[in-house]
């Protein structure tokens, strides 16, 4: 009896170390979680009153002081900041779109998100307390995040049945503040089908316009969602950028956990890496000059747009890489080398296409020199190492070759670029 007493004891104490265990863990980690999260009482002159808002801020806004980022205003912030928040960390983590500032806006305290999104039956244009909302949302808490954080050009708006008709109001306004529109299930107001239709038309820049539905909704606003799908997809203008999701498979909240990632990967395109689809749409048939000109722009905008200084990655240059070997007997090669050391200094790769620009030319010893260089970064330590010294052995030989006056045959370069690849990943 007493030996198991004192088992029972030792279990106990056991369980109550793991209970404490998990507690902390627990705590750490919602703790890290909140740290990047502000809560604050707004105090607004539109509303006359004070509103809750929550702010995410990028874990690495403090890090690099020189970037900006861009901004999300989110309605319904007690169910949607949280979901939209955890999908900016998973795109911004696997590359797919850059770090954003999440503003929530809570709405559903005492169902102010009635009043927010209240319009006019006849005009279908918000009334008296939709104005204050509209002034609240444009003129008051977007210039407060502006003044206050780092923020790029771009930003995006998202709501849900009522405030996702609320979005549109942003959408069709002259100069709009914002460049993407995230509409979940949206519940128009009265002629919003002419207004969002003659807005597409008449955009001058790119916008980004997200709309999902499904047969979970009641027919009537099946009907009306599908009417102004049926305008949207119509239109021809280059600059309005629109993507339908239809979730009849799923539930009205399941595709709320669907729409907000497709939306991400529909309006953070640009950002990404260059796809299968962009290439052979946008580069294959470009000459070597076009395709460099190509990938340098992108960045730039990306720059321009987001704010994120991201530097051209190497997928992408591995993806233009056989356009400009092929094409115009390589004569771009040096001109690809130069851009890439001016991006990576420190990897051999520049070095290693200048070298292949001056070897397809039969001007060894500069050839040699760059490839030189180009070892010279790797390391003799690094396992891929003797693979690149092949490079110097093959222009070494074929200086030999030359001095003796040996017919050259010409053999192709052993280290490709995927090789350089490798080298720099280990």
């Amino acid at each position: 009896m007493f030996c198991f007493i004192v088992i029972c004891n030792e279990i106990l104490v056991i369980i109550m170390k793991n209970i404490l265990l998990i507690l902390i863990l627990f705590c750490t980690v919602a703790s890290a979680q909140q740290d990047n999260i502000i809560y604050k009482k707004f105090n607004s002159y539109e509303l006359n009153t004070e509103r809750i808002i929550k702010i995410y801020i990028p874990p690495s806004y403090e890090e690099n002081k020189e970037n900006t980022y861009p901004v999300a205003i989110v309605f319904d912030a007690e169910y949607l900041f949280d979901l939209y928040v955890a999908n900016t960390k998973l795109f911004a983590a696997r590359d797919k779109a850059p770090e954003q500032i999440v503003v929530g806006i809570y709405q559903n305290q005492n169902e102010e998100r009635y009043l927010d999104c209240d319009y006019s039956t006849d005009t279908g244009l918000p009334n008296e307390d939709g104005t204050k909302f509209y002034k609240f949302v444009r003129e008051e808490l977007l210039n407060y995040i502006d003044d206050n954080y780092r923020t790029s050009l771009f930003k995006t708006i998202v709501g849900n049945t009522v405030t996702a008709n609320f979005v549109n109001y942003f959408f069709i306004e002259n100069n709009s503040a914002f460049n993407a529109f995230i509409s979940i299930n949206p519940s128009y107001a009265p002629l919003m089908n002419e207004r969002l239709e003659a807005k597409s038309q008449s955009l001058t820049e790119n916008m980004f316009y997200y709309l999902c539905s499904g047969n979970y909704n009641k027919k009537e606003k099946v009907k009306s969602i599908n009417d102004i799908h049926n305008l949207l997809k119509l239109s021809e203008n280059e600059f309005f950028n629109y993507k339908y999701d239809d979730f009849s498979t799923s539930t009205k909240t399941g595709a709320i956990g669907q729409s907000i990632p497709s939306a991400l990967g529909f309006i953070f395109k640009l950002f990404s890496g260059i796809s299968k689809k962009e290439f052979d749409e946008n580069i294959a048939d470009l000459e070597p000059a076009e395709a460099i000109e190509y990938l340098e722009r992108k960045y730039v905008e990306i720059d321009y747009l987001f704010g994120s200084n991201v530097k051209i990655r190497e997928s992408d240059i591995y993806m233009i890489e056989p356009i400009i070997i092929d094409k115009q007997n390589g004569d771009y090669l040096e001109e690809f080398g130069k851009m890439i050391n001016r991006l990576y200094p420190e990897a051999p790769l520049g070095d290693y296409y200048i070298g292949l620009y001056y070897e397809t030319g039969y001007e060894y010893k500069k050839a040699l020199k760059y490839y030189k260089n180009g070892y010279a970064k790797i390391g003799s330590d690094n396992p891929n190492a003797d693979a690149y010294y092949g490079n110097i052995e093959r222009v070494m030989d074929k200086q030999r070759m030359e001095k003796l006056g040996i017919p050259l045959e010409e053999q192709p370069a052993e280290t490709t670029p995927e090789d350089e690849a490798q080298t720099e990943q280990n």
